[in-house]
């Protein structure tokens, strides 16, 4: 929605069910995505959401207060017409997943690396069917290629919509086994924030938390919370 702005000149939005999902108008326009394609959502709580976005517009649209929205588009515009290329883009978190790689010392962040992520890289071992190494500091260390085509494999599975909201759970937290944790239940999201920024509480301990940083960081908890409330709406 980049770039795009309207006044609101509708009473009131409701809901029409389809045979692919509820699509949402304003009073009997439905809206449309960016490309112009039929914003339909693929579950009724999903499109309640999106509804409330657009009853909360007053005046000009403000687009950067729908968040729903536009990862709503970014399913239909964008994951929809090349999921394949979306996947293996997500996949390829996991060949450096953030939780593989440790610290060298000090010995309080080792530990607390540690407690933190080994219980996650053994769920991905059992639950997952997908074991990765793990390596001190910042040098490569080529994953199973077996454990790489199962995570894959759990990606395809996910509908575009659910993509959508998944990309930003990856990219936020730098972890694909973070993001499949959340998505299956396995953690909460505001956990998973928490250990995807182990190494960034260590620091702020240590020397002192900076207010540019901090407020990056909120604004991340809340893209994520976001993420996570919208993957779970989709089924």
């Amino acid at each position: 929605m980049t770039g795009w702005s309207a006044r609101r000149f509708w009473t009131d939005v409701t809901l029409r069910a389809e045979d692919a999902g509820f699509a949402v108008l304003l009073d009997t326009r439905p809206v449309r995505t960016p490309l112009k394609a039929p914003l339909v959502l693929p579950t009724e709580a999903l499109a309640q959401a999106v509804a409330a976005e657009w009853r909360a517009q007053t005046g000009i649209v403000a687009p950067a207060t729908m968040p729903f929205t536009r990862t709503a588009n970014s399913a239909i515009d964008t994951v929809l017409p090349q999921k394949d290329a979306v996947v293996a883009m997500l996949a390829a978190y996991g060949e450096t997943d953030l939780i593989c790689y440790r610290a060298t010392g000090p010995d309080d962040l080792v530990a607390r690396q540690a407690a933190g992520w080994d219980p996650l890289l053994d769920w991905s071992a059992s639950a997952l069917q997908a074991r990765l190494r793990v390596t001190e500091g910042v040098m490569h260390v080529d994953q199973p290629p077996s454990s790489l085509a199962v995570l894959a494999g759990h990606l395809r599975a996910l509908s575009a919509y659910q993509l959508a909201a998944f990309h930003d759970l990856v990219a936020i937290s730098g972890s694909l086994v973070l993001a499949l944790a959340v998505s299956r239940g396995r953690l909460g999201a505001d956990e998973a924030l928490t250990l995807s920024r182990i190494d960034e509480t260590w620091q702020a301990e240590r020397w002192g938390e900076d207010g540019e940083a901090a407020e990056a960081a909120a604004l991340k908890r809340t893209d994520f919370l976001q993420a996570d409330r919208f993957f779970a709406l989709c089924g």
